[in-house]
């Protein structure tokens, strides 16, 4: 149980998310733990893990405060909520179900837009270098950040998670990618892990006094998890933008295939299937399109501004009807 919070953790320390989505069925497929028990105890374990992975962030400035704190003004009131709603309800399984099916249809959407946007970048640069799109642009999009769609974003991920014990990660990133698409992967990973923090700890709360936390489970998920976001939260802080982005598409198909219900063996086949294809397949797309296989985003921009300031040095020829041209 150790080993599988240490994998688990490193997992949330790099990309932000996958926690309860991979945590809390290990503990019921794998360890036999109650559901309600694996719900409450991989909640409280949460509450102690993410802070760490966060002062990595943190330190290393990858963190956007101001929208951790209108994000926490919507998700910690609305995560204790959820658990009493769910108690009102008399934990309907049905109603779970719903939630957890609507967001695992959601990741699944939010991976497949992850991989289409590196395609849509990839010819964007194509076409750039060969003088047939706009040039790229030199500074990263401004984050102008909106209070009130930020507060909602934090209501909807409170809710699902004192609901569902998921989400705190898997949700907030999925909002936070499309209100702010000017956020550097190791920002968006740094401050969907912050602002989880005060969101775990309310519905963590809550399963305490209303749940069934067992200290015998949440022990272990500590001694693993909190080495594992710590040592995740520093390969993410430090990594290419690319690689957190692969990372992260590679945990919400792993996250979305078990909260629809798929079995693990089948999960399994899935995502060796992914890491078998996805990798020679890109490299062929980069090849095509005439970047080297191995490159990355910022080795491609260069090899675009070197092509356009080739094609500006380039002597002038002067045609038939005397005007010069390149």
């Amino acid at each position: 149980m150790t080993a599988a919070a240490f994998g688990i953790g490193t997992v949330v320390g790099l990309t932000g998310m996958g926690g309860g989505a991979l945590m809390t069925p290990v503990l019921v497929l794998f360890f036999n733990v109650p559901p309600l028990t694996a719900v409450s105890s991989d909640l409280v374990a949460s509450a102690v893990m993410k802070p760490v992975g966060s002062w990595v962030h943190l330190r290393h400035g990858t963190v956007n405060l101001r929208l951790v704190l209108w994000l926490v003004v919507g998700s910690v009131p609305a995560a204790f909520a959820g658990v009493l709603l769910l108690r009102a309800l008399g934990d309907d399984e049905r109603v779970q179900d719903a939630v957890q099916t609507a967001l695992g249809v959601a990741l699944l959407v939010t991976a497949t837009g992850l991989v289409v946007r590196a395609y849509l970048r990839l010819l964007e640069r194509a076409r750039a270098r060969d003088g047939r799109g706009a040039p790229l642009p030199t500074d990263r999009p401004s984050v102008v950040v909106r209070p009130v769609v930020t507060i909602l974003l934090g209501v909807v991920g409170g809710l699902v998670v004192g609901l569902t014990s998921v989400g705190s990660g898997s949700l907030v990133i999925i909002g936070l990618m499309l209100l702010y698409p000017g956020l550097k992967a190791s920002q968006l990973v740094g401050t969907d892990l912050v602002q989880a923090v005060p969101l775990v700890a309310s519905a963590a709360l809550a399963h305490t006094l209303f749940g069934d936390l067992d200290l015998a489970v949440t022990w272990p998920l500590l001694v693993g998890s909190i080495p594992g976001v710590w040592l995740g939260a520093q390969l993410s802080a430090r990594t290419t933008g690319a690689f957190v982005r692969r990372a992260l598409a590679f945990v919400l198909l792993a996250s979305a295939l078990k909260l629809l219900g798929v079995s693990t063996p089948a999960t399994g086949v899935v995502l060796a299937a992914s890491l078998a294809v996805a990798p020679p397949l890109w490299m062929y797309v980069r090849h095509r399109y005439g970047f080297r296989a191995l490159g990355h985003d910022a080795e491609d921009e260069l090899v675009v501004r070197a092509a356009l300031q080739a094609g500006d040095d380039s002597p002038t020829v002067a045609p038939p009807g005397g005007v010069a041209a390149h």
